[in-house]
């Protein structure tokens, strides 16, 4: 949702932003902004990159533009190879082996690193990931033919929120540098912030926080806005509290998730990591750039910008660790055929979508609907949802209760396995 604000902030700061002097609320609708944000997001999810998987021409071009746009925003090439940091991936072909056979495939990748080097003994790592899935041979939820999944949301709606992000800092005074980081391969499992944190092109231990872009693309008209990590120190909560600018924020305490700031959390170091919400295209083909919203992209990045100005101020940025739910996720066989919503915050397991073809669908269960019990077992919220699932087997049949509206429903479902 576009929000409209009074144009005399502008005149009164003489800035396309507001800065109080204790608290950072940054205030930006700036239309050659939101332009460039979308021009990001064409480019790197059209068809000619081919969904932008590691070790294709398409990840390549992907990075080629990512390093070029890294200039014109004037970062200092921080790579191996100016922008780039190079890796491969050595693969199993059999799965039981203690390690990959010298005829076993390899992977290229590349990392997409540029600094804003302030001349600090400190830096801030802000990254995002820009490979997605090729034509969806693997991790696709896309039942139809073999297509190019552009993932404009994934990820291409982080990228181009980093590089905004970088052109804003450029014009401020900070006390810590900033290193701008395009991850590669993680849809494969993070390699690519593997590598990086194993292989720093930096001084690791300078390393004071990290934030992740993965997914900005959708914010809906309720604002709402997944913050994962804000357990990970002590000062996360009071520096969104202050460059709050009206979202509807779904926490998350744990620096361990499906995405590149776990790398980073793993060595110690406090993360935040931004999500606007999953979404029916997720994995498919149909993850397009018309259906970004980009000035809910450039509020995202408004919030992001007042909480760095916030935490640029502090003399440390102290880690703790979290309880990793993630690390305690149980082991489950079945699937229900739905995607979670990950920003409902009441009791039971809200669905966002249902997939065709899979048990949910065939049982008349629909998308908003929110999962309250199935079998004996009540569902309180996402962990104990996939605990229910892992009491089950392929072939099993229960009664599921789903509440509608305010209307409960039982439902009944037979079980399929999860892959």
């Amino acid at each position: 949702m576009q929000r409209k604000y009074i144009s005399f902030i502008s005149l009164l700061c003489g800035l396309s932003f507001m800065a109080c002097k204790s608290n950072y609320v940054i205030i930006n609708n700036n239309i050659e902004e939101k332009t460039q944000l979308k021009s990001d997001v064409v480019y790197l999810a059209s068809d000619e990159l081919e969904g932008r998987e590691i070790g294709t021409r398409g990840e390549e071009l992907a990075a080629e533009y990512l390093a070029n746009r890294m200039k014109e925003v004037g970062l200092t090439p921080k790579g191996e190879d100016g922008y780039f940091q190079h890796f491969k991936i050595h693969l199993k072909s059999n799965p039981h082996a203690s390690a990959p056979a010298p005829d076993d495939p390899v992977i290229n990748g590349r990392n997409v690193i540029g600094m804003l080097d302030r001349g600090a003994d400190k830096t801030i790592v802000i990254g995002a990931h820009y490979d997605h899935l090729g034509y969806g041979q693997e991790g696709s939820l896309h039942t139809g033919e073999k297509a190019i999944h552009n993932g404009a949301d994934d990820n291409a709606s982080g990228v181009a929120a980093l590089l905004l992000l970088a052109k804003r800092l450029k014009a401020s005074d900070l006390n810590h540098n900033f290193l701008f980081i395009g991850f590669s391969g993680e849809e494969k499992g993070l390699w690519g912030s593997k590598h990086f944190v194993n292989n720093s092109t930096i001084h690791l231990p300078s390393i004071k926080a990290m934030f992740n872009l993965d997914m900005v693309g959708r914010m809906d008209r309720d604002k709402r806005l997944s913050v994962h990590g804000n357990g990970t120190s002590p000062i996360w909560n009071d520096a969104i509290a202050k460059a709050d600018n009206g979202f509807v924020y779904s926490f998350s305490p744990s620096g361990i998730g499906p995405s590149d700031h776990t790398s980073f959390y793993l060595v110690d170091i406090p993360v935040l990591f931004f999500f606007s919400g999953q979404h029916s295209d997720y994995h498919k083909p149909t993850d397009d750039s018309d259906k970004i919203n980009y000035s809910g992209i450039q509020e995202i990045v408004n919030l992001m910008q007042g909480v760095i100005l916030n935490v640029d101020r502090k003399k440390e940025i102290p880690f703790s660790k979290t309880k990793d739910e993630s690390t305690q996720t149980p082991d489950f066989k079945v699937t229900l055929g739905v995607m979670p919503d990950y920003m409902y915050t009441g009791k039971g397991m809200r669905i966002d979508a249902v997939l065709e073809d899979r048990p949910a669908i065939k049982a008349d269960i629909m998308a908003g609907d929110v999962v309250i019990q199935m079998g004996e077992l009540e569902i309180f919220d996402m962990m104990s949802y996939m605990k229910a699932l892992a009491a089950f087997e392929p072939g099993t049949t229960v009664n599921v209760v789903v509440k509608r509206g305010e209307i409960e429903m039982e439902k009944i479902v037979t079980f399929e396995p999860k892959n």
